[in-house]
């Protein structure tokens, strides 16, 4: 019996098998594809935010952004720099936002930047708790030990 290893993924005698998720196989895409290659696909939004909503996912199967190898993350990135100039020209939108949720908030569990136009007044918004956060030197340091 395949035991679950970790999300979208089946480990079965030590050997990883991918599972049925629907960003590692595009003919299950029930929408439009708007730019692949080796590494990345992009792809229309099923619930957009605003017009132009797109998906840019890995054709590899990871969930975090600490999973991809780096030559794939760049990608992105320059992928992503194509996508936004293509929705600047066509919405001429007041700017864009490109996101990213990992772990537990991927409701996916497949990587994926949204990356869609705004608009002044578009209703969306950071939405958080009101509570005091901290913020200080001590904190910078150990975030900034981790990282070196």
């Amino acid at each position: 019996m395949p035991d679950i290893c970790d999300v979208g993924r089946i480990k079965m005698n030590g050997a990883k098998i991918m599972c049925e998720c629907v960003f590692c196989h595009k003919e299950k895409l029930v929408t439009d594809i708007v730019y692949e290659d080796n590494l990345v696909m992009a792809f229309m939004d099923m619930d957009p935010i605003n017009e132009g909503h797109i998906l840019l996912v890995p054709k590899e199967h990871y969930l975090d952004v600490d999973e991809i190898p780096d030559e794939t993350l760049s990608h992105l990135m320059i992928v992503s720099k194509k996508v936004v100039s293509a929705l600047k020209e066509i919405y001429k939108p007041n700017g864009y936002s490109i996101m990213q949720n990992g772990g537990e908030f991927n409701d996916v569990g497949h990587y994926h930047l949204h990356i869609f136009p705004r608009y002044i007044g578009d209703g969306f918004g950071w939405t958080y708790g009101e509570d005091a956060k901290n913020v200080n030197a001590e904190i910078a340091k150990r975030i900034r030990d981790r990282i070196n």
